[in-house]
């Protein structure tokens, strides 16, 4: 059983850096891929980043690309999202999720605010 759990969210000023935690348990490094999706009110949900466990291969969304990056360590289990040059429309709940072969797990999120 995989669990996955963020922490790292919060209210932050336009401009600002936060850095999003996943501790992800039970996970299968050698065939896994680690992401973190984000959902806003009334919008649809979209890949921010991925990683994969075994190779650390990164895949970044649009709305990603120069600001965030994604690492891990596979020491801690945890994966990370360093969210830099933060907007107004960054504001979402940030989720965590692996997938496996047949299947996906999913953290219950966390919250980032970005707003003067």
């Amino acid at each position: 059983q995989v669990q996955l759990v963020e922490s790292g969210g919060g209210l932050v000023q336009p401009g600002g850096s936060l850095r999003l935690s996943c501790v992800a348990s039970g996970l299968t490094y050698s065939r896994s891929t680690v992401s973190w999706y984000r959902q806003a009110p009334g919008k649809e949900r979209e890949l921010v980043a991925s990683i994969t466990m075994a190779g650390g291969v990164t895949n970044y969304g649009a709305s990603a690309q120069g600001r965030f990056t994604i690492s891990r360590d596979n020491a801690m289990n945890t994966v990370y999202l360093q969210m830099n040059s933060l907007k107004p429309e960054d504001t979402a709940i940030y989720s965590c999720s692996a997938l496996l072969p047949g299947i996906r797990y999913w953290g219950q999120g966390t919250q980032v605010t970005v707003s003067a």
